[in-house]
């Protein structure tokens, strides 16, 4: 089945999402990780997630350390702030009314 494109302005929630889970994780490990839960539905692409997450780093959503993979390499560890928290808790909120006012829309047509 092909994937799909991410809708514009959730790239950002699904970031903070998939940190909200608590673990530090890489570029990398939160692109794969939005793979594997939206069961391959959803990929992100370097060009989308990168900037993303540098954009996050600037609005103090996210926080960023140096580190070492398990193969060794050198990565960027990405965490949620609490304003990234927050954000996420008003992202969810108003993705939940758009998606309830599309459906309706949709069940009517």
């Amino acid at each position: 089945m092909p994937r799909e494109e991410i809708p514009p302005g959730t790239l950002d929630l699904l970031i903070l999402k998939t940190l909200a889970r608590g673990e530090e994780m890489h570029g990398y490990e939160i692109a794969r990780s939005i793979q594997r839960v939206s069961e391959d539905v959803l990929q992100v692409e370097e060009g989308s997630l990168y900037p993303a997450l540098q954009r996050m780093l600037i609005k103090g959503w996210v926080k960023a350390e140096w580190g070492a993979t398990a193969e060794n390499r050198r990565a960027r560890y990405y965490r949620l702030t609490a304003a990234g928290r927050k954000r996420l808790e008003a992202g969810v909120s108003q993705f939940r009314r758009v998606v309830q006012a599309i459906t309706r829309v949709i069940q009517t047509a």
